[in-house]
């Protein structure tokens, strides 16, 4: 069994780099990933920044506002392509989305959305997180405002709890950029439980692996990892993964929010990196501002998860 698995990895596709590349703004981030059965197809959600908008000078934040949520397709997860971008309501988000989560729960997709209510100059205005539903991946309808206790909170990752119910980590940037779970019996009502770990960080995700619960979450020196056997008492991994640059093209910056794929008894980690190591930043300042996704598998010895950013990546997604 062992060498028909190794074999069946060998004719895997290898991903490229970048593996996406956003063609209208050249910022694809904060990426989350699904399968689509009725298309037989993985589609990724992403935040749309446009890192190719002129700027008024370095502190314009402008770029990371106005953003869409895109959306890019693989047939083998390993070559994307571009898809537009997500039909969203205004009527119950906003101008400016940031960080998609979604799931299928229940035959059910949901979508748990950042939303900055504008586009501003500076990161100073509040921010919530919008819950949204669909039955075709598709078109989106308005479901609930999350009420987290806190008017500046991003980020959302969701899980069905093995006893039932759902719980949601997520970002409270009012409390130092803390990382927070809630829980809910009915994806509606939510109540807010305690800190995960009050290292400043964002874009946390959550996954089930190797009968473990995982927590990866971007600690702005790397990604930061955590593990649990219950999902409410977390042990921290020492340091920090893909905190140190690649040496690939398009890979020479640290490692940034984190999406994971978990595929049978293997994981795929999904970031973006920011091209300020690239050739062109010599010689255009703003080039630093574009980002694209990278993917690379995990690998756990001993309770401790590791990536190889420089290998190659061969991709094998089975169908969930």
């Amino acid at each position: 069994m062992i060498a028909l698995a190794l074999a069946l990895l060998g004719s895997a596709p290898v991903a490229p780099r970048p593996l996406y590349r956003d063609p209208v703004h050249d910022g694809a981030a904060d990426a989350s990933t699904a399968y689509d059965p009725s298309a037989k197809e993985w589609v990724m959600f992403y935040t749309n920044r446009r890192a190719t908008l002129p700027l008024a000078d370095e502190q314009d934040v402008r770029w990371v506002h106005g953003t869409a949520i895109g959306i890019a397709r693989s047939r083998d997860g390993a070559h994307w392509r571009y898809a537009g971008t997500a039909a969203i309501p205004r009527a119950c988000t906003g101008e400016t989305l940031w960080a998609p989560e979604v799931q299928r729960i229940d035959g059910r997709w949901h979508m748990w959305v950042t939303v900055v209510p504008g586009i501003f100059r500076d990161w100073n205005h509040p921010r919530f997180i919008q819950h949204l539903t669909s039955d075709d991946l598709a078109r989106w309808t308005c479901a609930d405002r999350l009420d987290l206790g806190s008017d500046r909170v991003i980020d959302a990752s969701v899980l069905p709890l093995p006893t039932g119910g759902y719980r949601l980590w997520f970002n409270d940037e009012r409390r130092n950029k803390a990382i927070r779970y809630a829980d809910s019996a009915d994806l509606t009502n939510w109540t807010v439980r305690d800190t995960v770990v009050d290292t400043p960080g964002e874009g946390p995700k959550a996954f089930r692996w190797k009968n473990r619960w995982w927590l990866i979450s971007d600690a702005w020196q790397g990604l930061l990892v955590l593990r649990s056997d219950d999902g409410v008492h977390w042990t921290r991994q020492p340091g920090h993964i893909l905190g140190d640059p690649g040496t690939a093209p398009t890979d020479r910056a640290k490692g940034q929010h984190p999406d994971v794929i978990v595929s049978g008894d293997r994981a795929y980690l999904i970031y973006f990196v920011h091209q300020s190591g690239e050739a062109e930043a010599r010689g255009n300042p703003d080039w630093g501002r574009r980002t694209v996704l990278q993917i690379a598998e995990i690998n756990e010895r001993d309770g401790q998860l590791s990536v190889n950013r420089n290998a190659p990546t061969r991709v094998r997604l089975a169908r969930p």
